[in-house]
C-alpha cells in the first residue's frame, strides 16, 4: 500500500510540472538577417539546435534589404534581428521595443575594381561607382570617408545606386560597371565568379582595392575596425533577459565555430541563402572582422562611430545618441 501511495505522488507531481514545463518552452522563434557575415551565427544556431529547448521551431528569416528589415522590426516579426548598428539606433530612438545584445560585424566593406591601379578612394575621381543601400551603411560610410578626405561624393564620382551588394556584384560580373563598393560576401563572390580567387596564372579580372576599415583607421587614427552591425533583442526575447543572455552566449559559441570550420559554415549559409556560394562564404570569413563584443563592452566605440554620424546627418540614428536602454547589460 505504501509503494502504491508512493508512485501515486510521483505521478502526480510529473502530471502536474508538464504543462508549466510546456508552457515555458515557446512555440515559435524567428531569428532574422541579411545574406551577410552578420547571419552566419544565426544559420549556425538553427542547425545546431542551439535553442532547441527553449522553443518547439526556431528558424531563419532573410531580409534583402533595408526596407525589409524595417518591416520586420516595425511589426514584431522577428524575436532576434541582426541589423545595421546605426539602423538599430535609429528605431530605438523612434520608440521600436528594442535592445543591442552584440556588435559583432567590424569590418566587411571594400571597393571592388576592374583597375588594379585603384588603391585610395581618390583614385575614383571622375569614375562611376555602383554603391549598393543608398542612404545606410555601406553608402554612409563610403561618404564619411570620401568627405573627410576632401572629396565630395555627389560631385567627384558618378554614384550608381543599387539595391544591394549582390546586385553590384552582378554588374560587376556582367561587366556594366567596373568599380563598386560591396559587403562580403558579395565580394569574395565577385572574385569567384570571375575566377578572380583564388589567384591562378590567369590574370584576376577584380581587385580588392580599398579596404574601408583600413581607411576609416588612417582618417580617424583608430584601429582599422568598425562597428557596422550586431543582433537585437526584440518580441519573446526581449521580455525575458534570461533568454536574451542566452541568445547572446549561443551566437558568441556559433561565431566562433564559424570562424574554425569555415567550409562547414558556408555549407550551412548556402543552405538557408541559396543565392550564396559555400566557397564564398567560407572566403569572406577570412576577410571579415567579425568578433561578438556585448552591447556595453562596444559601447564606446559605437559612440565614436555614432558620433560621426551625427555630424554627418542626425536623422542617420534618429536625432540623438540612444540612451542607457539601448544596450543589453552584460
Amino acid at each position: 500500500m505504501a509503494r502504491r501511495l508512493w508512485w501515486a505522488v510521483c505521478v502526480s507531481v510529473l502530471m502536474a510540472s508538464a504543462p508549466a514545463q510546456a508552457a515555458d518552452k515557446l512555440a515559435r522563434l524567428v531569428l532574422a538577417g541579411p545574406p551577410a557575415a552578420v547571419s552566419f551565427p544565426l544559420v549556425r544556431m538553427i542547425e545546431s539546435g542551439a535553442l532547441a529547448d527553449v522553443a518547439e521551431t526556431v528558424e531563419f528569416v532573410l531580409w534583402r534589404d533595408p526596407d525589409q528589415l524595417r518591416v520586420l522590426a516595425l511589426n514584431g516579426k522577428a524575436d532576434v534581428l541582426a541589423m545595421p548598428t546605426n539602423v538599430a539606433a535609429n528605431l530605438y530612438n523612434k520608440g521600436v521595443p528594442l535592445q543591442l545584445l552584440n556588435v559583432s560585424t567590424w569590418g566587411m566593406l571594400w571597393l571592388v575594381s576592374r583597375d588594379p591601379a585603384v588603391r585610395t578612394l581618390a583614385d575614383l575621381k571622375g569614375k562611376e561607382v555602383a554603391i549598393p543601400f543608398r542612404a545606410d551603411m555601406p553608402d554612409i560610410v563610403f561618404g564619411l570617408l570620401a568627405e573627410a578626405q576632401g572629396i565630395a561624393p555627389k560631385r567627384d564620382y558618378r554614384l550608381r545606386y543599387v539595391a544591394s551588394p549582390l546586385d553590384a556584384m552582378q554588374l560587376l560580373i556582367m561587366r556594366r560597371i567596373d568599380h563598386a563598393l560591396l559587403a562580403e560576401p558579395a565580394v569574395s563572390m565577385a572574385l569567384r565568379k570571375t575566377q578572380s580567387f583564388p589567384i591562378s596564372v590567369i590574370a584576376p579580372t577584380l581587385h580588392r582595392g580599398v579596404d574601408l576599415q583600413v581607411e576609416w583607421g588612417k582618417i580617424f587614427k583608430r584601429e582599422a575596425r568598425m562597428p557596422q552591425a550586431g543582433i537585437v533583442a526584440m518580441g519573446a526575447v526581449l521580455k525575458d533577459p534570461a533568454l536574451a543572455a542566452r541568445v547572446a552566449d549561443a551566437y558568441a559559441d556559433a561565431l566562433a565555430w564559424c570562424g574554425d570550420h569555415a567550409i562547414e559554415c558556408g555549407q550551412a549559409v548556402a543552405r538557408q541563402v541559396p543565392q550564396l556560394m559555400p566557397e564564398a562564404v567560407a572566403d569572406s570569413l577570412a576577410h571579415s572582422r567579425l568578433e561578438a563584443v556585448p552591447a556595453q563592452a562596444a559601447r564606446a566605440e559605437l559612440q565614436f562611430f555614432f558620433d560621426r554620424l551625427m555630424a554627418k546627418d542626425p536623422a542617420l540614428i534618429g536625432g540623438r545618441l540612444p540612451d542607457d536602454g539601448f544596450y543589453a547589460p552584460q
